[in-house]
């Protein structure tokens, strides 16, 4: 059955982008490297891989998949082929990017060991109170990349949305439930899974116990100089899934939340990470936020061709629509 449904999403990806006979298309796959260009916003570089079969001359849309290593290192090397296996073939992006015909963005963000309580790949709170210019503001870093990519598209007749698609599984998925917090006007529509710790929430207490960045959005206007953006969040398309036996659970160490939000997310929240995650559903349904919520039976930390799918279709759709209206 997941065969024919793979061979089913295929065969309409070829049909939409066959309806235009003047649509030319990249050949094939290509990887480019940008290096950081503090002049433009980002101090970091960043990869773009566009796969063959790209149209030209017909607006598609930008995904953005934030890169995560996995663990700390002081070389940039470790993160830059970390980065280049994500965009090329280990992530849920380059699936996406792959069976859509769409580009795909990559940062490099560091992850430095010396500084292991800065979880830049998660944009954690010491990320977002960082002043040193590699790390400060990963998320306007990001933004600007996202620009400069735009425009270097554009230069090669692949034309862009204003919005993006963007996806994370794991810490990648963290830093997109966050930035989306931040951003949300930026985003036409997110998949995120297997984040390790707790989804963001919309609310500025629980329990009567206040919740800052990142749990939740009490001192959002102080940290970020702008008011929670509370309808352009709760119109966001999302798709969140997790696995029912995921364990993979950040919130008990230090690197990824301190000791009070540890805390705070344990007492009301929830300890394990299946209920917890429950227990944001719960919440966000109560807020008016209305994700598309996925749970998958004898699934861990992982992804599946199952869950691969149908998080394909789930651009596919969004996808699909904005073509048809073009």
């Amino acid at each position: 059955m997941r065969f024919f449904s793979t061979v089913f999403l295929l065969f309409f990806v070829y049909t939409v982008f066959s309806q235009n006979d003047d649509s030319d298309f990249i050949e094939k796959d290509s990887l480019i490297y940008i290096k950081q260009q503090p002049s433009k916003g980002f101090y970091n570089d960043y990869i773009l891989f566009i796969p063959k079969e790209t149209p030209l001359n017909k607006k598609i849309v930008l995904i953005i998949e934030p890169n995560n290593t996995g663990k700390t290192s002081d070389s940039i090397e470790v993160h830059k082929k970390s980065a280049i296996d994500l965009a090329t073939k280990s992530s849920v992006g380059n699936n996406i990017a792959t069976l859509l015909k769409i580009p795909l963005l990559v940062p490099v963000f560091p992850r430095p060991a010396v500084q292991p309580m800065l979880y830049t790949h998660a944009l954690d709170r010491d990320v977002i109170l960082e002043e040193e210019a590699t790390y400060k503001r990963l998320d306007l870093q990001l933004i600007a990349m996202i620009k400069d990519a735009k425009k270097l598209l554009n230069n090669k007749n692949i034309v862009v949305d204003e919005k993006v698609f963007m996806s994370g599984f794991s810490a990648s998925g963290t830093f997109v439930n966050r930035f989306s917090f931040i951003h949300p006007e930026m985003i036409k529509a997110l998949a995120i899974g297997g984040f390790n710790g707790e989804l963001m929430l919309p609310l500025n207490k629980i329990n009567a116990i206040t919740l800052n960045y990142p749990i939740g959005i009490s001192d959002f206007e102080k940290l970020f100089t702008k008011p929670f953006n509370f309808h352009s969040y709760a119109k966001l398309q999302q798709f969140v899934y997790m696995g029912k036996l995921d364990e993979n659970d950040a919130v008990q160490f230090d690197d990824a939340y301190s000791k009070s939000e540890q805390k705070i997310i344990n007492e009301n929240i929830g300890y394990n990470v299946y209920p917890r995650y429950l227990k944001c559903q719960e919440v966000y349904k109560k807020q008016g936020v209305n994700p598309i919520f996925k749970s998958y039976d004898d699934v861990g930390h992982w992804t599946t061709s199952e869950m691969n799918l149908e998080i394909a279709k789930f651009f596919f759709k969004i996808l699909h629509s904005e073509i048809i209206e073009k």
